[in-house]
């Protein structure tokens, strides 16, 4: 009897302390998610931003997905999860799918020149000397021909228009080369024809310079499939996983949806202006334009949770609710460093997403592997394959004095997923 005593206080003890929890944890869940709540609120009632949005997915469930603040404050317009982002350079990693769908269908190999698809690159120059007062340069012969990878992993040493090195800046400048983003009177093959000529800053595969290869990319994906990148991103990646909100260019019926682009300086946060300056112009309101220009760099625009549903897929080695975008061998390859030792601050790059190393994740609660990237409108998102979670942090301004705000939601984020 004694022993039986023993064995049914031992049962219940592992009871009490493996059972109990299960409601102390759904407690706990939801006082984690608050502590969300009230930063994010935080941040709309101190002016660091007007609105914005958050999604968190674990395991293919969505653990928080809300809105605060306004997405038109001047207009009294609240912030809501289906309210449509500029994205900006988040673009870039639905390009890169998009090149690798095309690699996957055998039309060309990661490590063939791109002047054999696109001619205006063949015999690339180095920059030598550049002149200030005239933007006049020298050159010399690159040491070889710019591959596709090269782009994928912005190592060819093509600059970027407007926010690039002020080299970049002028030479682009002078040349009629644009950065890509709300741009009228210009459309990709014009922009990519006039870049190809121009003096590349380092010969190729020698460093990592952030610059128009994405562009570059987008260009190659209308000469290669004979669509237009906009047709090739609805067909191809958009409607087969159901992205139905994310276009370079929103239909009327969607316009009340755009987020108001801020400017967060000084202390003070306002409405950015109707044409913004930056080295050149762009509109402001450009998603609800119609212009000509599809940059893979940098154009289109999305709700939260549609650009959720492509890192999902992206999560799930390519693909999402029976639907197969991508092999997961193609993941694996976008989602490791392929720059090597080429210097990138604490991290890496792969064939469209910066990568977390191992002296990266001691600076950040994201674990070694995880893949990211956001944009210049203020909008983020990082995928930690270690931990299943894919999260997203979205607001629009530009420029912003709280950039610090994604980081904040990241470490909020990992608080509540452990």
């Amino acid at each position: 009897m004694k022993k039986l005593f023993s064995l049914l206080m031992g049962t219940s003890l592992y009871f009490s302390l493996f059972a109990q929890p299960a409601a102390s944890n759904s407690a706990s869940l939801t006082n984690r998610m608050q502590i969300i709540d009230k930063n994010m609120q935080e941040w709309v009632d101190k002016n660091k931003m007007a609105g914005g949005a958050g999604l968190i997915i674990q395991d293919g469930k969505v653990l928080y997905h809300k809105a605060f603040g306004y997405a038109s404050k001047e207009k009294k317009v609240p912030m809501r999860t289906d309210h449509i982002f500029r994205i900006a350079s988040q673009t870039k990693a639905i390009t890169s799918v998009a090149v690798m769908i095309l690699y996957e269908e055998g039309k060309f190999l990661l490590d063939e020149p791109v002047s054999k698809f696109i001619p205006a690159f063949a015999n690339p120059k180095v920059l030598v000397s550049f002149n200030e007062k005239d933007s006049s340069f020298t050159t010399t012969a690159a040491k070889r021909e710019i591959t596709i990878r090269d782009l994928l992993t912005h190592t060819s040493g093509i600059g970027y228009a407007q926010i690039g090195s002020k080299e970049a800046n002028a030479i682009y400048a002078k040349n009629g080369v644009v950065g890509g983003i709300g741009v009228k009177d210009i459309n990709l093959a014009e922009n990519i024809n006039r870049l190809a000529p121009l003096p590349i800053f380092h010969n190729p595969g020698e460093k990592f310079t952030y610059g128009l290869n994405t562009d570059v990319l987008g260009y190659l994906v209308e000469v290669v499939s004979g669509m237009s990148l906009d047709e090739f991103f609805r067909k191809k990646i958009f409607q087969p996983l159901g992205m139905n909100d994310t276009h370079f260019y929103l239909p009327a019926s969607k316009h009340n949806r755009l987020v108001s682009l801020y400017s967060n300086v000084n202390g003070k946060l306002t409405e950015a202006d109707s044409v913004v300056y930056i080295n050149g112009t762009f509109y402001r309101d450009f998603p609800i334009m119609n212009l000509q220009m599809f940059s893979g760099g940098g154009g289109l625009s999305s709700t939260i949770m549609d650009y959720g549903i492509f890192l999902q897929m992206m999560l799930n080695g390519g693909e999402y609710k029976g639907v197969r975008i991508l092999s997961k061998s193609a993941v694996r390859l976008m989602t490791q460093n392929q720059i090597g030792d080429i210097n990138n601050g604490s991290n890496k790059f792969g064939l469209g997403f910066g990568i977390t190393t191992e002296r990266g994740s001691a600076r950040s609660p994201a674990n070694q592997g995880t893949f990211d990237w956001g944009g210049m409108f203020a909008t983020t998102y990082w995928v930690d394959p270690k931990e299943r979670v894919v999260g997203l942090f979205f607001q629009n301004a530009y420029p912003t004095e709280h950039g610090d705000i994604a980081e904040r939601f990241k470490i909020l984020t990992y608080q509540l997923i452990n």
